[in-house]
């Protein structure tokens, strides 16, 4: 599945981003925690194409143009209702 998005995704011009954070603390980017934030923290272990990335880092490949769609796909603990 991870293949066929990065095919689309470079077909279409989609940013594929994952926190930066989240990466580092799960050992799926080059950096360190200082370095979140500032654009120095890079995505390893993901198809083609995917970057690491905070706020700063995704407001800049933005540019000034609001995405049509934004997905998120979470990997970390979903509190359930009571």
């Amino acid at each position: 599945m991870g293949e066929q998005l990065a095919q689309v995704a470079e077909e279409q011009g989609i940013l594929l981003m994952v926190c930066d954070q989240c990466a580092v603390r799960r050992g799926l980017a080059e950096g360190t925690f200082e370095q979140c934030g500032s654009g120095q923290v890079r995505a390893k272990g993901f198809v083609k194409g995917v970057v690491a990335g905070c706020f700063p880092e995704l407001y800049e490949a933005l540019g000034g143009s609001p995405p049509d769609q934004v997905i998120t796909w979470g990997t970390g603990h979903v509190p359930r209702a009571p």
